[in-house]
């Protein structure tokens, strides 16, 4: 890989899922590692703020007013022009049409992305994306980073997530935890489905058996898991406490970084736990762990690889979710004995 010492000034439109947003990190990595001297800004929700903060290869996080599915053509132009002469690059990672109008407005010379959404007219360096050849997200974001001629990447530097341990211990204060006990992280929500989501009484049984051996269970997840917290903590009872709903994402990150192990659905919340270089039991269900793996060498992936899996699908289509329901608590149990 050829380097740039020449100042570049960097926009990325990023992703709006917790999970890819981690995985641009490894795009990140590699700008800089083309270009040394690059300025990266980060153009998102504004939720992955706290995520952005936590990365060094980051200048600014800048964020994207607009929610998901809001085209609102005229604010996105505002936007755009509001940005010119300020950039000399920009990456877009999600493949809609309305997410590089944005660069496109603000005229920044080299517009880099996947071909897409009908992008031709607003990406100058539109590539054709041969997912047989790049078969992880990843890759896929990396690939980008890469100059055309460039070969696809096999290799990735892995999202490293940096944390000040004083806001950790800040946020232990301010909800009243403990760090005495070894921590074992819960992560049983899955935005995308309830076909992603390990049984609750799955991970209540692996909670229960961890107390035993003198740990404590930490739960957590958004607003919307709360009612799967709940059901998990009643379960568990004592050594056991539901911070679903009840932790910014700052918090959340700053938190799981004292964990000792996590276990956790195909989530957002997985791949942060990655990317704080925890160790991580990952389980999969109607997703595939080729295309999303936790980006972490010492990571445990548990699948049953049924045939009817992976199906991609929110719900199970025939009812019966056995792809989960079937993976046994004494397999996580396994990789954590060895903790």
């Amino acid at each position: 890989m050829k380097k740039n010492n020449k100042t570049q000034n960097i926009l990325i439109i990023g992703p709006s899922w917790v999970g890819d947003m981690v995985m641009a990190q490894s795009l990140f990595n590699v700008l800089l590692t083309r270009f040394p001297e690059a300025n990266i800004d980060v153009m998102a929700p504004g939720w992955s703020k706290p995520l952005l903060e936590r990365m060094p290869e980051v200048r600014a996080a800048l964020e994207m007013p607009l929610g998901h599915g809001q085209l609102q053509l005229g604010v996105r132009r505002q936007l755009g022009r509001s940005l010119r002469g300020q950039y000399d690059q920009a990456y877009v990672l999600p493949n809609s049409l309305k997410s590089a109008l944005v660069p496109f407005f603000a005229d920044i010379p080299q517009r880099v992305g996947y071909v897409g959404e009908l992008r031709w007219g607003l990406l100058n360096d539109a590539r054709k994306l041969n997912k047989q050849v790049l078969t992880k997200t990843v890759q896929r974001f990396v690939a980008l980073g890469l100059a055309r001629t460039e070969a696809p990447p096999q290799t990735w530097p892995y999202p490293r997530l940096l944390i000040d341990p004083e806001q950790a211990q800040n946020a232990v204060k301010q909800l009243g935890l403990n760090t005495q006990q070894p921590i074992l992280a819960l992560c049983p929500g899955a935005e995308y489905g309830p076909a992603k989501r390990w049984p609750e009484a799955h991970f209540a049984a692996v909670a229960k058996q961890q107390r035993e051996a003198g740990w404590q269970t930490w739960i957590f997840g958004s607003e919307k898991d709360q009612t799967v917290g709940q059901s998990i903590q009643a379960q568990v009872g004592a050594m056991c406490v539901d911070l679903t709903g009840k932790t910014s994402m700052a918090q959340a990150i700053d938190l799981m970084s004292l964990a000792t192990a996590v276990v956790s659905n195909d989530s957002g919340l997985m791949h942060v736990a990655a990317a704080l270089d925890k160790k991580v039991i990952a389980l999969y269900g109607s997703s595939d762990p080729h295309f999303t793996p936790p980006l972490h060498d010492q990571a445990d992936i548990l699948t049953l690889n049924l045939a009817c899996s992976p199906c991609f699908k929110r719900t199970c289509p025939l009812g019966h979710l056995n792809c989960l329901q079937q993976l046994p608590p004494e397999r996580v149990l396994e990789k954590l004995g060895d903790e």
